[in-house]
């Protein structure tokens, strides 16, 4: 028995054979000159390869839900495939230096995903192995090479690898995978990010995983421990095993959980919202139990706008128009009937990026720290009037808040009143009607917001601790890099007392206050936070259950306790 140390990506803990991925045998791309002449036939070979893989990528779609994150993901790669901006490039250079399209395709589309490894975000670095996919596809079928093919992989494998491609995680939708154990791969990978929604224990960073592993032996991949045991022994098999059986009694449940209000033991009442980033994730809420929307992120409604448009061949793209957003919030506000929905303005920029006709994204050295969030949308006033005159116009349909991100100073707060004000007088003349009393509040997700919040409180109807950037900005540690990602810590006392300190100036100025971030949806957190004083957390749909059993196992006043002890 022999167990090796690397880094959890995806948690629980898996138990299956190990089914190596052959490496990929390194493209030889050639490179000759064309005539003039030759230049339309490439040209042709190239469209044809590229339609031949996005019919490959549409196959794929049918068989995952469109608004999974594997169905957006495959949605992203048809959007690169029809890319004008990359096409056109891409087709200049080509004229220009007439070299065979093979060699002019692989020399651009590493020209950008070089340009996303420089940028200096972990983020978007990750995303130039997305280029290098797609793009790598299409040379595939350019050369004729066939590579591995990704269903062979037989249900309940262990996947090990040193690296999978993104395209290759279609197979965790087809096959009850076991576990992933990979040499490379970052923590906000794609492949990462759909093993945590399929719910398969993953482990990154193993040293040279596929030379310390043979092909159909039985391996144990502890997602939660970050490490992976080979040839285990009966005892150490038996555990694994159990643990497994208990994680499906205790999610079994959990059921009676999404019915029941969310309360202490003495009776004590706690609201628990959820998360949604597509108008379709608001039926989920509802059958998880949640008491209503504390973020619906207006950002993907966008993405997905900018792909359809891509899809049916538009030269450019523009933003989401005020029909489309007003039926989304519409269809949202209806389904939830009373219960609030709390939708978020644009937050885009950083590593959302959204460019379009209307609002071209522009390049920063450091977008995180750019214009993104509410400085994109006051960057572009005509872009935010148009979303706000939506929510206006849908907030008749239902319980509507207007959340604001990315607040540093009270000028902004007051900028936002002022445009929400006139646009609340060109729907009184155009004789649309709107609720003109909806809550327009405010993110607290940067120190700046959170050590002045006494001075944001009197502007805002509410405040929503977004915990992901306020651990990020407070502790200047970019949580999706690997390399300073032990340093990311939400329970650091400089980001505990930013959440004291708002919540304290929330309760003076009697105001609401919630928490949205990923601290809301793990059980430690709930109940640090409940110690703290706070009654709203808003989460993921699937862990809406999970707190809301963690909260029914104590009172008040232990929680008060466990956190004065664990924390202060």
């Amino acid at each position: 028995m022999n167990v090796i140390l690397g880094t959890s990506a995806s948690g629980g803990i898996g138990v299956g054979k190990a089914f190596i991925l052959p490496e990929t045998k390194e493209r030889k791309i050639p490179k000759y000159k064309i005539s003039a002449d030759e230049a339309p036939i490439d040209w042709n070979r190239f469209e044809s390869a590229c339609k031949k893989t996005s019919e490959t990528i549409s196959k794929h779609l049918e068989s995952v839900q469109k608004d999974s994150v594997q169905g957006v993901l495959l949605e992203t790669y048809q959007l690169m495939l029809t890319d004008p901006v990359f096409m056109q490039e891409l087709h200049q250079s080509f004229l220009e230096k007439l070299y065979n399209i093979e060699y002019t395709l692989n020399e651009k589309a590493e020209e950008y995903a070089d340009k996303l490894r420089n940028s200096g975000n972990d983020y978007l670095a990750e995303r130039a192995q997305d280029i290098t996919d797609v793009f790598g596809n299409v040379l595939d079928t350019l050369l004729n090479y066939q590579p591995f093919d990704i269903t062979e992989v037989p249900d309940g494998a262990v996947i090990v690898a040193r690296a999978m491609k993104t395209s290759d995680t279609v197979i965790l939708s087809k096959r009850k995978i076991a576990g992933l154990a990979l040499t490379e791969g970052g923590i906000s990978s794609h492949v990462a990010i759909l093993a945590k929604s399929y719910g398969i224990p993953a482990v990154f960073a193993l040293n040279n995983i596929t030379s310390q592993v043979l092909n159909g032996e039985t391996i144990v991949v502890d997602g939660t421990l970050g490490e992976i045991i080979t040839q285990p022994d009966e005892a150490t098999l038996k555990e694994a095993n159990e643990k497994i059986a208990a994680e499906e009694r205790y999610l079994a449940t959990l059921k009676k959980f999404r019915d029941l209000p969310a309360k202490t033991q003495d009776g004590t009442l706690f609201k628990v919202y959820a998360n949604i980033g597509t108008p379709e994730e608001a039926q989920l809420a509802l059958e998880q139990g949640a008491d209503g929307i504390g973020l619906f992120r207006t950002e993907f409604l966008f993405m997905n706008e900018i792909k359809q448009q891509n899809r049916e061949g538009g030269s450019f793209s523009n933003s989401l128009s005020e029909e489309a957003q007003f039926e989304a919030y519409k269809q949202v506000l209806e389904l939830m009937g009373d219960k609030p929905v709390t939708i978020r303005t644009l937050d885009a920029g950083g590593d959302k990026l959204i460019a379009t006709n209307d609002m071209p994204s522009l390049t920063e050295k450091n977008p995180l720290m750019g214009l993104r969030a509410i400085r994109l949308s006051l960057f572009y006033p005509q872009m935010f009037r148009t979303q706000l005159r939506a929510l206006y116009r849908a907030s008749i349909y239902g319980n509507l808040k207007i959340m604001i991100p990315l607040i540093t100073d009270v000028s902004q707060v007051e900028t936002v009143l002022g445009i929400a004000r006139g646009v609340q007088l060109t729907l009184k003349e155009d004789n649309i009607p709107f609720n003109p009393d909806v809550p327009i509040g405010i993110m607290v997700e940067t120190a700046a917001a959170a050590i002045c919040s006494d001075c944001l409180a009197p502007h805002s109807a509410f405040f929503s601790l977004g915990t992901n950037d306020l651990t990020q900005y407070t502790l200047g540690v970019d949580r999706e890099n690997p390399n300073v990602a032990p340093l990311y810590n939400e329970y650091n006392l400089a980001v505990l007392r930013m959440i004291e300190l708002t919540i304290q100036n929330a309760k003076k100025f009697n105001i609401p206050v919630s928490v949205c971030g990923e601290m809301a949806g793990t059980k430690k957190s709930a109940i640090i936070l409940a110690g703290m004083g706070i009654r709203n957390l808003s989460m993921a749909p699937k862990q809406i259950p999970v707190i809301k059993e963690t909260l029914s196992q104590f009172s008040i006043e232990e929680l008060e306790t466990l956190t004065k002890r664990s924390v202060f």
